[in-house]
């Protein structure tokens, strides 16, 4: 049995303000199609400024999104190749 290597490629961006993150997730299908999310951390006024946990919390809301995004589109394309209506795909 021959088995085919395929790689997605994930992007991560990021712009703070010092209270706010808001992170951008896109990954490039094999098939060319590109799917992008948001995510957005706050940090409140008694926290410390520690950039990289506005980052993680930010950048993992985002890569849910991301996620969430791709398995709608899986699902869609469940119901056009089979011509039925599928069960939803729960995480």
């Amino acid at each position: 049995m021959m088995h085919t290597a395929v790689g997605w490629h994930v992007e991560m961006e990021f712009m703070e303000d010092g209270e706010h993150t808001k992170a951008v997730a896109m990954v490039r299908l094999p098939d060319g199609t590109e799917v992008r999310a948001h995510g957005h951390a706050a940090r409140h006024h008694t926290d410390s400024n520690q950039p990289r946990v506005g980052e993680e919390i930010a950048g993992a809301r985002a890569l849910n999104e991301l996620a969430m995004q791709m398995l709608t589109k899986a699902h869609g394309e469940i119901d056009a190749a089979s011509g039925l209506t599928s069960h939803p795909i729960h995480v």
